[in-house]
């Protein structure tokens, strides 16, 4: 007799599907970063960096808080308003737009 071929496999952790995503979510929870705060100085740091990058085209690393995460991404900044607390970024890998908010803003530096 065969047993192969109408038996699946027992696999604990991939029984209860539900479990699973349950588990990663923990996970990811426990994983997750509070916003840093900054202080005015750095604020201010950042908008200048921003709008040096921009008037002189320089590419920039910039990093960012986005769900729970510190997120680092390289490219160049294409428009800045600090009154409306947006900006936009063209990566440097996918050469795609990125509008994003100031205010996720964490660190601005030039590559």
């Amino acid at each position: 007799m065969n047993y192969d071929r109408g038996m699946k496999k027992w696999r604990p952790f991939a029984s209860m599907p539900e479990q699973y995503t349950g588990l990663q979510e923990v996970i990811n929870k426990q994983a997750e970063l509070p916003q840093p705060l900054l202080t005015e100085e750095q604020m201010e740091q950042i908008n200048f960096t921003l709008i040096e990058a921009l008037h002189t085209n320089k590419q920039v690393y910039l990093t960012y808080y986005k769900n729970g995460q510190n997120i680092t991404d390289t490219g160049f900044i294409q428009f800045v308003d600090s009154l409306g607390d947006l900006f936009i970024f063209i990566d440097e890998v996918f050469e795609l737009k990125n509008k994003m908010r100031l205010s996720e803003l964490i660190d601005v530096r030039f590559v």
